[in-house]
């Protein structure tokens, strides 16, 4: 996904760890890891891969892109 230069679109980049690999349940929502909100795909893409790679010990990990500005403007997302 390509962002238009200047637009501000967010992103919220979260993560944790999964009850099973087939479910998006988490074990322990008191533990998830919320990595922070982005102002564009890129720089969320960066925060998410990054996040990945450093609990790809752990299978159970998984780390997700929201994009915030689809639900705050369902109309132009």
């Amino acid at each position: 996904m390509t962002d238009t230069p200047g637009k501000q679109l967010l992103h919220l980049v979260f993560g944790g760890e999964l009850n099973s690999l087939e479910s998006v349940d988490f074990k322990d929502l008191s533990k998830l890891d919320i990595v922070g909100i982005f102002p564009n795909y890129a720089s969320a893409h960066m925060a998410w891969k990054a996040k990945a790679q450093a609990t790809v010990d752990n299978a159970q990990m998984r780390y997700f892109i929201v994009h915030l500005h689809r639900l705050l403007d369902p109309q132009n997302g």
